[in-house]
């Protein structure tokens, strides 16, 4: 089953990062983040990728021409240029890297991989948000209802104090404590090839009129995922995932530890990672 990987935004909350390089680029725990979120892939067996990439795209194209360089050891004759690698590296993933447009929308960019996905279900996913999710059980999930798609439903990470208020009078003060569940769409989708026909143009984000339709005509399911999730959008967020990257095992590749996995259906309105 194909992976296809958004990689195509600006990232313009990370500016300071941005300017230079694209999102997906930016290091976490000294290599991009957008293989942190391959590696997610990787440890359930799924290893075909497809980058749908826009903003500084070359840049993302010259990455992975190179990856299999700097994953390895080689031996090069400076004067010919003849070179022989010394594999050094297990990893063993087909990537297909598409430029997609430099203003495509997500809805758009997957709809410009048709060619490239074919007629078999396939996975959708952002380049910039990690988790511990059990792809196996994902899809398993997905095999076992006939809907045309299936988001990971996860629960944001809570980033302020929590007061309880009666009134004007605070009768609680907590750090960070989330009460309330609250669901949100994060990401690591699986559709059938039905999903393509709900896409229209460039100019159309997947998180909205195409997952509305999908939802209100009854064909989107939620894997909700209890475990640990986290996005990068922010400088915060990248400062956030540092320290958690800089662990033996960090948590977003802890699935001894992930909490149980449920399913329920997905109302029509989704909230974007």
């Amino acid at each position: 089953m194909k992976v296809v990987l958004l990689a195509g935004g600006l990232g313009s909350r990370l500016a300071e990062e941005t300017t230079r390089i694209p999102k997906p680029m930016v290091e976490v725990a000294g290599r991009p983040i957008m293989l942190h979120v391959m590696d997610i892939y990787d440890r359930f067996g799924f290893g075909d990728f497809i980058v749908a990439c826009g903003y500084k795209a070359m840049l993302i194209k010259k990455f992975f021409q190179d990856l299999h360089l700097m994953n390895n050891d080689f031996t090069i004759g400076i004067g010919d240029g003849e070179m022989s690698l010394k594999p050094t590296s297990k990893l063993d993933w087909r990537v297909s890297v598409v430029d997609t447009g430099l203003t495509t929308m997500t809805g758009g960019r997957v709809r410009r991989l048709r060619d490239w996905i074919g007629d078999e279900p396939f996975m959708v996913t952002y380049s910039d948000g990690v988790g511990n999710i059990d792809i196996g059980k994902l899809v398993e999930f997905h095999n076992s209802h006939d809907k045309l798609a299936t988001v990971t439903a996860v629960q944001p990470p809570a980033r302020f104090g929590n007061l309880e208020l009666t009134g004007d009078q605070v009768t609680e003060f907590t750090e960070k404590v989330r009460k309330h569940e609250t669901w949100i769409n994060g990401g690591f989708f699986v559709f059938d090839p039905g999903v393509l026909d709900y896409l229209t143009g460039d100019d159309e984000p997947l998180e909205k009129e195409p997952l509305t339709k999908i939802a209100r005509d009854g064909q989107l399911m939620a894997f909700k995922h209890h475990g640990f999730w986290h996005p990068m959008d922010t400088i915060r967020d990248r400062e956030t995932l540092e320290k958690l990257g800089a662990q033996d095992l960090p948590p977003w590749m802890d699935f001894e530890h992930g909490k149980a996995v449920t399913s329920t259906d997905m109302p029509s309105e989704l909230m974007s990672a």
